[in-house]
């Protein structure tokens, strides 16, 4: 994938979860996204490596359900 900003949508298509996760996972668990303007965009290798990190794995009780699906 390239170094271009993606949206909601296609980082959510990149990892395989919904917007509603991604959403879920920006506002509980500090996912990297940067707001421009209206819309929150995102860089792959930032969000990468947040999942490296282990902070996509911690536990939420109120995460949508999809966040656990592969």
């Amino acid at each position: 994938m390239s170094d271009r900003w993606l949206s909601v949508e296609e980082i959510g298509e990149y990892l395989g979860v919904s917007k509603d996760t991604i959403y879920a996972w920006r506002n509980k668990k500090g996912m990297p996204a940067h707001r421009i303007g209206r819309f929150w965009k995102f860089k792959a290798a930032e969000v990468d490596e947040w999942v490296r990190s282990g902070q996509a794995a911690e536990a939420d009780d109120n995460e949508p359900k999809d966040a656990h699906e592969s």
